[in-house]
């Protein structure tokens, strides 16, 4: 059985738009802080390298090619999906999840669903977890990318 979380939001932009804001424009909407970055309280600039293959980081020194990848790209589909691996920072090699972005054309812009899988690969006391079980663990989860996704709604609203 898959371990997973799914949320969705409504923005006002066409698919292929939405899917540039999420993409191109993930450092404006992507939130701040140590609950949301990956090196704690150490800020980056978050980026996607796209296209299959390109990556998710969080850019700390380009000069210095400091950097967090926090996975590689696994579909790239401008307008219509994107899905990449997570990796967390206490994750082990080879351990990783999986984020999917789907993005549908509704009636006043574009449903934007995320769909985070795979967490039943982290075993009970990963620290991902903080000492959580399943339910509690996922229903955060799922509240971290609802509050992600209330960013990214918002970020379009001021564009």
């Amino acid at each position: 059985m898959s371990a997973k979380v799914m949320v969705a939001v409504l923005v006002d932009a066409t698919p292929a738009d939405a899917f540039d804001i999420f993409t191109q424009e993930v450092d404006s909407w992507w939130r701040r802080g140590p609950k949301y970055r990956f090196r704690g309280k150490r800020t980056g600039t978050m980026r996607f390298e796209p296209g299959i293959g390109g990556r998710l980081i969080e850019v700390y020194d380009d000069a210095a090619r400091d950097l967090y990848e926090v996975g590689r790209i696994l579909a790239w589909e401008p307008g219509a999906r994107l899905a990449f691996e997570w990796r967390g920072p206490n994750y082990r090699p080879g351990q990783a999840t999986r984020v999917e972005v789907r993005f549908t054309a509704a009636a006043q812009g574009t449903r934007v669903v995320v769909e985070h899988s795979g967490w039943e690969s982290l075993p009970a006391g990963h620290p991902a977890r903080h000492g959580m079980d399943d339910v509690p663990f996922l229903h955060s989860m799922a509240g971290w990318w609802q509050e992600q996704l209330a960013s990214l709604k918002a970020a379009r609203s001021t564009t």
